[in-house]
């Protein structure tokens, strides 16, 4: 595991103290928790914030790749917008679900966990998520598609592939009706070398996280 950038639990603390624990907690997912969340919800919705963006621009040196032959994973950096899901976790449940997030996400205090405003088709909710800073020592800056492509081509961690993960990212987003045309862009490089059809056939795939538990049920099921 590599060395923390930074102690993550007064981040968590802060959190915790921002939430207050006296309503239900929401989480925005722009990645992999769209797709495999592990932590319980009672409701889901497609959202979109304004003044954030999705981008495969986010070193991963444990989860896709490793040390040696670092990876990629999502990071929300500033500007533009991003279509994602935001989850409904009910009160009782958030601080297990925080907990849970910590140890997924923050081990080494990577990321800038900030509220965000999420426009859904319900109405607007305020919502966790996990950004990036261009600060970070693991934001990748601007790579060119070679680059992107030998990535693609090496890179494995104790989850899988780089590609894999933005493979399914991409299938994920697109069964939710969400196209995010610079990741589609990422795929092309390589698609027809690795995937013999469109990413589009991907759209009515079973999806890979569970069904939301019902109103009565626990995060702890």
């Amino acid at each position: 595991m590599p060395k923390p950038l930074r102690d993550p639990k007064p981040m968590l603390d802060r959190v915790i103290d921002e939430w207050g624990g006296h309503e239900d907690l929401w989480v925005f997912g722009y990645g992999s928790l769209i797709w495999r969340p592990e932590f319980g919800f009672i409701e889901r919705h497609p959202a979109r914030v304004h003044g954030w963006h999705r981008a495969l621009k986010m070193w991963s040196r444990v989860n896709r790749g490793t040390v040696e032959n670092p990876g990629l994973v999502f990071g929300l950096l500033s500007g533009g917008s991003c279509r994602g899901m935001v989850f409904r976790v009910p009160a009782a449940d958030g601080l297990e679900t925080l907990g849970r997030l910590w140890l997924r996400e923050m081990p080494t205090g990577v990321y800038d966990p900030k509220w965000l405003d999420c426009t859904t088709p319900h109405g607007s909710v305020r919502a966790l998520a996990f950004t990036l800073s261009r600060r970070s020592p693991n934001f990748t800056g601007n790579l060119d598609d070679e680059r992107y492509r030998h990535i693609f081509a090496s890179a494995v961690g104790r989850y899988g592939s780089s590609l894999d993960y933005a493979y399914q990212t991409l299938l994920e987003l697109r069964r939710h009706s969400i196209h995010d045309a610079a990741l589609a862009r990422l795929i092309r490089l390589v698609e027809h070398a690795r995937f013999p059809e469109s990413p589009d056939c991907g759209g009515s795939a079973a999806p890979v996280y569970p069904a939301a538990p019902s109103p009565r049920s626990s995060s702890k099921e």
